[in-house]
């Protein structure tokens, strides 16, 4: 019988998954103009259910791929926590409201909207930035993995150490089962209660020609899940526990007396377990529900066939009795046991890399899984992207597991002691040892929205953040020191911190008085972004610095290819607007000429009064001096990569930054 002979072709980056996670990555190989393919194996995206919660994080990255507002109008808004425990006599009650997140930490809130439109946003994203070349192949999965450890050092344009054998599925294969014949979409088969299906998927579509091809690729990236067979093929590990926590989640429109349905809560009852209320958009709401009646069996797993939507909201009932709860509609529903685990390794010699639930699993209550899962993604992919175009040095792959592999370990931290509080029966008094807190419960709750809203991450020093200290101790082990060693000088800007993200405030633009967050002009589109303060410039030392500043930056032969195209520079002065103008005080290089499109108006801004927004007052907020001003560097992610002086050493620092990145 004669071989097949598969068809063969290439691409720079194949994703293993189209989740958010690979959505993620795809929406930057988009930006970035790389030859990418996505792959799923269900045969379509998701219409209903799976996870729901938006953090401020999240919706900052959205804002800078510019599709925020679709999410924003159409989701629910999260805006207050109402807390209630079971009184003295057994009775639940409202013991505690407080806001859904810290006031002031963004221009955006937490809101809840189902995945579907999410990946929705995702795909005309994808669509458009790619025209229409990039696209989800659905109802196709890796079979095969082969990695040519001689040549994955080699970063030559026409090295493609990854072969990887694809298999086509029929429509039915790709097709998950719904449980127990119901009409009601379930979400059992994405759950951690079910067995893989992917080595079954395989076996049955095996022997039918013409399903089979081989891709060769120079990067690959699994955002497979929990089960991912990336993770498997190499070999590495989730590394964690499982507890005998087993939850139940219902999207329904419900009919009930309870006065909190369209707020979040968290419910404890004094012996019948927990629940939390997510209001979401179009009337419904989503349950969590513990299910204390239903246990692990001797392998550690519940039995799925146990679990219906009619056990869960019979144990929602109970929990929140004494206030009737029911419903005539279901959109959704799953079951899952919490488990808190991170992987050994992200990524296999900077050439395949792992992203979301492929590299940590958690509970979904705190609202992490999509949130972090994204931000993995967003933190890989224009590192691809800038590497797979020559732009970057390979070396700074090595930066993503040291990134977030720690950012990963913290979230298993938070969520191990977030879920196992939530889980835990109220204690009945002081002398409760076995109980928990609810005093414990809210201060937990508390301090981690910090955590949860994704504000709080802080990349350690590395060749793309100059900060103080050893690499390897303030990352995950990983060696990303840089052979230029700088060191920014966080002092001059107290507030806008190195490792962490760009934070917002309002300013001016110079040349039309309209009011911006800052933020919003640090786009998702594969540039690092140097921003000047200026400071005062009507002074006329600090004009000097300035333009002495900006005269190096024109001379320098490394980054004089790399600005505008792999550096966009935005300024931010600190005199009155009304007493400077744009050409007369500014060098050419803060808003160059085109002869086609005339000066750029859109580069420089000011920290002054607006007629209608108030005042932003950046430089105090960024704790900045406004008289001599400083430099900052954002990488492609709006994190703070270096702040500087812009006198004396500061050009130098600059010009080292980027040749410690740029090839």
């Amino acid at each position: 019988m004669a071989v097949e002979e598969l068809p063969e072709s290439k691409c720079d980056v194949l994703v293993i998954g189209a989740g958010p996670a690979g959505l993620m990555l795809a929406a930057w190989m988009a930006r970035c103009g790389i030859n990418a393919r996505v792959v799923d194996k269900r045969g379509t995206k998701i219409f209903s259910g799976q996870a729901d919660g938006l953090q401020i994080r999240s919706l900052e990255i959205f804002d800078s791929f510019g599709f925020c507002d679709r999410a924003w109008k159409e989701a629910n808004h999260m805006i207050e926590m109402c807390m209630w425990n079971p009184g003295e006599d057994g009775v639940i009650r409202r013991s505690d409201r407080v806001p859904d997140v810290p006031v002031g930490l963004s221009r955006f809130q937490q809101i809840v909207l189902h995945q579907g439109r999410i990946e929705r946003f995702f795909l005309d994203h994808i669509k458009k930035h790619s025209k229409d070349t990039l696209h989800v192949e659905r109802g196709v999965l890796p079979e095969t993995l082969e990695i040519d450890d001689r040549s994955v050092d080699d970063h030559a344009p026409d090295s493609y150490p990854i072969t990887v054998k694809l298999r086509h599925l029929a429509d039915e294969e790709a097709t998950p089962a719904q449980s127990n014949g119901s009409t009601v979409q379930d979400g059992l088969f994405r759950s951690n209660l079910a067995e893989d299906d992917t080595d079954d998927l395989i076996r049955k579509s095996r022997g039918k020609e013409g399903t089979a091809e081989i891709v060769r690729a120079k990067y690959m990236v699994g955002c497979d899940g929990a089960h991912s067979w990336t993770r498997r093929q190499l070999g590495f590990q989730l590394e964690g526990e499982p507890t005998d926590f087993i939850w139940g989640v219902l999207d329904i429109i419900p009919i009930t007396d309870f006065p909190d349905i369209r707020m979040r809560c968290a419910v404890h009852s004094a012996s019948s377990g927990s629940l939390m209320v997510i209001p979401r958009e179009n009337k419904l709401v989503r349950l969590y529900i513990q299910l204390t009646e239903i246990k692990p069996d001797a392998s550690g797993r519940a039995d799925r066939s146990q679990i219906t939507p009619e056990i869960i909201i019979k144990a929602a009932q109970k929990i929140i009795a004494p206030y009737k709860l029911t419903y005539e509609y279901c959109d959704w529903w799953t079951a899952y046991q919490i488990g808190q685990r991170v992987g050994t390794n992200f990524d296999h010699k900077s050439r395949v890399f792992l992203c979301g639930d492929a590299v940590h699993t958690h509970s979904p209550k705190a609202g992490q899984g999509m949130n972090v899962s994204m931000q993995d993604a967003y933190n890989l992919g224009w590192k691809l992207g800038l590497v797979v175009k020559g732009i970057a040095q390979p070396r700074i792959l090595r930066t993503y597991q040291s990134e977030r592999r720690r950012i990963a370990k913290d979230l298993i931290e938070f969520d191990h002691k977030f879920s196992r509080l939530f889980s835990g029966k109220p204690a009945k008094d002081v002398l409760d040892a076995e109980g928990v807190s609810m005093a414990e419960f809210k201060d937990a709750f508390l301090k981690g929205n910090m955590f949860a809203s994704g504000l709080s991450v802080d990349y350690g020093a590395s060749m793309l953040i100059a900060k103080e200290g050893d690499p390897t101790e303030q990352g995950d082990g990983t060696d990303v020191s840089s052979k230029i060693q700088i060191v920014g000088k966080q002092q001059l800007a107290s507030n806008i911190k190195i490792g962490m993200r760009f934070p917002s405030v309002k300013v001016l633009n110079q040349s039309d008085a309209r009011p911006w967050e800052f933020q919003e002009k640090l786009r998702s589109d594969g540039r690092f972004r140097l921003i000047v303060f200026a400071g005062n410039i009507l002074s006329g030392s600090q004009k000097m610095r300035l333009d002495s500043f900006c005269d190096k930056l024109s001379s320098s032969a490394f980054l004089k290819s790399h600005l505008y195209k792999d550096i966009d520079i935005l300024t931010c002065h600190s005199a009155k607007r009304t007493e400077v103008e744009l050409l007369r005080d500014f060098p050419d290089i803060l808003h160059p000429f085109n002869d086609r499109t005339g000066w750029d108006y859109d580069s420089v801004y000011v920290d002054d009064e607006s007629y209608h927004e108030g005042y932003g007052d950046a430089y105090g907020n960024y704790g900045v001096d406004r008289k001599g001003g400083c430099v900052v560097i954002t990488r492609p992610d709006q994190y703070v990569g270096f702040v500087g002086r812009l006198e004396g050493d500061g050009f130098a620092d600059v010009e080292a930054y980027f040749k410690g990145v740029f090839v």
